[in-house]
């Protein structure tokens, strides 16, 4: 399953590359990419575990940034 999402209040585009390279080592994802510039999450994982797998993705982004908010886009 592939979403896209909207991190809103991103604020370092260091803090994003290094949320992108946790979030792609975790179980179940395919691939994980955040456009700084857009300020987007694109996360292709697999379907029985996305939400679990987007759960995680959630608390890497909060550990760098805990002001990003998510948003589905």
């Amino acid at each position: 399953m592939k979403r896209q999402y909207r991190l809103q209040n991103l604020g370092c585009a260091h803090c994003a590359a290094k949320m992108e390279h946790d979030i792609q080592k975790l179980a179940g994802v395919s691939e994980a990419t955040i456009n700084f510039m857009t300020t987007k999450l694109t996360l292709d994982a697999a379907d029985d575990r996305f939400e679990a797998i987007y759960d995680q993705a959630v608390k890497i982004i909060h550990k760098y940034e805990p002001e990003v908010t998510l948003r589905r886009a």
